[in-house]
């Protein structure tokens, strides 16, 4: 395993990790490690606006207007 050095932590912010740290029973370092963990499941903005660049627009079936209009004529 590797090691991570965290300079320059505004005392708030380690106060506030230590102390939910605490509350969950774990140590500071298990409490980082389980949020850096976290913070990698979900994808970045970058990465967000990749996937929609990347997807196709489904010409198939009626556009959202077209069922819009319809529902309002059904009224």
């Amino acid at each position: 395993m590797t090691m991570i050095q965290i300079r320059h932590v505004p005392e708030d912010v380690h106060r506030r990790l230590k102390a939910r740290a605490a509350l969950e029973g774990v140590s500071l370092s298990e409490l980082a490690l389980a949020e850096l963990r976290r913070s990698l499941e979900r994808p970045t903005r970058r990465e967000l606006l990749e996937r929609v660049a990347g997807r196709s627009v489904e010409t198939e079936g009626p556009t959202s207007a077209a069922l819009v209009e319809a529902g309002r004529a059904g009224r």
